[in-house]
């Protein structure tokens, strides 16, 4: 698997339409979806997947440059959903196709869910590998030079795989993203729904280097899951670079009244703690496109990750309206990395 700040041919995205998931029918959220993709759509090709009925509203509000994409799907989150990339031995793209169980089963039916990556797939031209465990894009980071970092809330939770030990995990990983080490954080962000992801607290930014989201708030349940994966990350030998955390975000009455009451999905009501993070960026090829989540910090996060990314320029997107869906920006992004890379 290469890492994301490999080249790319393109992103995939979701179109959000799920209203036990985005307020208002998911007009504020798509707004700030459209927002994310003419970022990215400056520096690589961009694609939308939407349901048929969806495409025209979609159309409206995207720039030109993106295609809309009639792909069903039962909510926006791509890099969940969506095919891992992968370069095999011969230099060619293939895709891995995951299995999907709605995060350990937040919403009752995923199968639209669950056929998004061989859908994408099917329309990109890459074969596929249809792996036997239960993953999703957001809990796995690679450096692209043998290292993969994920967590133990997520990948060793009993609602994703209670058959698998924690070694069957690690041979799985090996064999389907090519990696030779995984090496295990603890924690998710705190009050994360999908169960710790390792795209909201620990990224990646260069081989060696890792971002990780941070508070100095010993009062704030954060401060004490950062520091552990701050001690594993160095154990490994690895630099750790901190990006403050936002807030404490929490959701509003008003926000929360404008989401569907739904049977069989969790209700998110006011006052939840909103798992926000700076972390959660996507690296596209001319640019990093960030999100901005709270005035007081935004400014130092995005300057810290502009030091991280000298090669890149750093832009900000607002997008509290897609945190209040349970994700940000890299959530809702995967990127198709170019077949003319190097295996």
């Amino acid at each position: 698997m290469p890492p994301e700040w490999a080249p790319h041919d393109g992103c995939w995205m979701l179109w959000p339409h799920r209203a036990d998931t985005w307020r208002e029918g998911g007009v504020p959220a798509q707004r700030a979806f459209a927002a994310v993709a003419a970022a990215i759509a400056e520096s690589e090709r961009v694609w939308m997947g939407a349901p048929a009925d969806r495409c025209a509203a979609a159309r409206e509000l995207l720039e030109a440059s993106i295609e809309v994409v009639a792909l069903p799907s039962d909510d926006a989150w791509m890099r969940d959903v969506g095919p891992t990339f992968v370069i095999d031995e011969r230099g060619e793209r293939r895709g891995v196709d995951w299995m999907f169980n709605a995060w350990g089963g937040l919403y009752d039916s995923w199968a639209q869910d669950d056929a998004v990556a061989a859908r994408v797939l099917e329309r990109s031209g890459d074969s596929s590998y249809r792996a036997p465990l239960v993953l999703e894009g957001g809990s796995i980071e690679v450096d692209g030079e043998g290292t993969v970092l994920t967590t133990e809330q997520c990948l060793l939770n009993p609602n994703r795989n209670p058959s698998l030990s924690r070694g069957e995990i690690e041979r799985e990983l090996r064999e389907h993203l090519g990696v030779e080490r995984v090496l295990w954080l603890g924690e998710g962000v705190v009050d994360d729904e999908t169960s710790g992801h390792i795209d909201n607290l620990a990224r990646f930014v260069r081989p060696g280097v890792v971002a990780l989201t941070w508070t100095d708030d010993a009062a704030d349940p954060q401060h004490a899951v950062s520091l552990d994966a701050r001690r594993r990350l160095e154990a490994a030998g690895l630099e750790v670079c901190v990006v403050p955390s936002p807030g404490p975000l929490f959701m509003t009455a008003e926000e929360s009244a404008g989401v569907a009451v739904v049977a069989g999905t969790k209700v998110r009501a006011p006052g939840d703690r909103l798992a926000g993070s700076y972390v959660n960026f996507y690296i596209a090829n001319g640019a990093v496109v960030a999100p901005l989540l709270d005035e007081r910090v935004d400014d130092a996060a995005l300057g810290i990750l502009d030091d991280l990314f000298p090669d890149r320029s750093v832009v900000g997107v607002p997008a509290r309206e897609i945190l209040l869906g349970g994700g940000n920006i890299h959530c809702i992004t995967q990127q198709m990395p170019s077949r003319s890379l190097d295996p």
